[in-house]
């Protein structure tokens, strides 16, 4: 892949739960910025809105869902070149979060049935088998429980008045997963402001244990996107559980230990979907209304970017990345799920309006060796 390379940075030593090691050094500046616009379609969907991605680390199977409420939501699995390898449709339900259980080969899906306004249908959790067809069977794990939303959040300004925000909700929109090391399953609302675990997944069905592990303020906002808690991962030690707030345009860090809740990143356009690069130290973020992803150092600080948005092609897709919403990192490059779908009522002020096939875009990872 041809590069374009605007900046490399130097001698940063990430340690985000890691030993330390210099990344991204190239000489002995006190800082630049690694920046890297290029982007590769790695497979044109065959429906709207892809928002969830996950993969098979064994194969590099990559498992694409997406999020159309009331139209066609499926479940693709895609070969690591991109060929179109099974479908398995999930009905009317919009689709957001998939994870992957290396141990128990199955693909978990978050299913938002909240949104569809039909009585009985439900927001739950499910899982299919990694190597699906059209007719494998999906099996439910838990319907997500009813909370609430969090209690109020003060906001200190430069003057020092107190602006207090109060949240609503009347939906359970499980956003993101991601296991710990023990087989336990954290879940993401987005609406409810909260972090969710259920214990050893794998082992219950139908009606797991869902426990409320945080219900935080932080977790919620007032902001647009208006999805609050959003994409989840680990450091290296587990000791923290990354948090994106879209809506605040934060990465939160919840201690695993005293379950207190910090702001670790500002300023990041539409903070969605993360993963956390165990071999680099870097936690990769989708900025969804900036078009790129970013990488934050052990610092909360952006050390470099990837991608941005060229216009719309002449076949209807997004030329690089359009509302990035989820990344899986498979070997060497980060895919990343295009969701392009427009959020405002005005006509003509987005350009997600023109888009008539959706993609998942392939990048490479910097200062990665082939």
């Amino acid at each position: 892949m041809k590069k374009n390379l605007a900046a490399l940075a130097v001698p940063l030593f990430f340690s985000i739960g890691m030993a330390a090691g210099p990344v991204l050094a190239d000489d002995d500046r006190p800082f630049k910025l690694f920046i890297d616009r290029d982007v590769d379609t790695f497979a044109v969907l065959p429906v709207r809105f892809p928002e969830g991605i996950t993969a098979n680390p064994a194969n590099g199977d990559i498992y694409v869902a997406n999020f159309d409420g009331g139209n066609r939501n499926v479940l693709l699995r895609y070969d690591r070149r991109g060929r179109l390898l099974a479908t398995r449709e999930f009905g009317f339900t919009p689709l957001l979060g998939l994870e992957f259980d290396s141990a128990h080969k199955k693909v978990y899906v978050l299913n938002v049935g909240d949104f569809t306004g039909v009585a009985g249908v439900e927001s739950k959790i499910q899982r299919i088998a990694a190597d699906f067809n059209g007719a494998t069977p999906i099996e439910d794990v838990a319907v997500m429980p009813s909370i609430g939303a969090p209690a109020h959040r003060d906001v200190v300004k430069g003057d020092k008045s107190v602006d207090t925000i109060t949240f609503g909700d009347n939906a359970r929109v499980p956003n993101a997963m991601t296991f710990d090391r023990n087989g336990n399953l954290y879940i993401s609302d987005s609406f409810q402001g909260a972090v969710f675990k259920i214990a050893d997944v794998a082992n219950c069905s139908k009606t797991c244990f869902v426990d409320t592990f945080s219900h935080d303020p932080l977790f919620a906002t007032p902001g647009f996107p208006p999805f609050g808690a959003n994409g989840l991962a680990f450091n290296a030690g587990e000791t923290v559980l990354f948090v994106a707030n879209t809506g605040d345009d934060r990465v939160l860090a919840l201690d695993m230990g005293t379950r207190k809740v910090t702001v670790f990143s500002e300023s990041l356009n539409g903070a969605d979907g993360i993963v956390f690069d165990k071999r680099s130290g870097l936690l990769w973020v989708c900025a969804n209304q900036a078009d790129e992803v970013v990488a934050l150092n052990e610092n909360g600080r952006i050390v470099a970017k990837l991608g941005e948005f060229r216009g719309i092609n002449r076949d209807g897709t997004p030329d690089g990345l359009l509302f990035p919403a989820s990344p899986v990192i498979v070997g060497d490059e980060i895919f990343v799920t295009n969701l392009a779908i427009p959020l405002t009522d005005a006509k003509g002020d987005e350009p997600e309006e023109d888009v008539t096939r959706w993609t998942v875009s392939r990048m490479r990872l910097p200062h990665r060796e082939d």
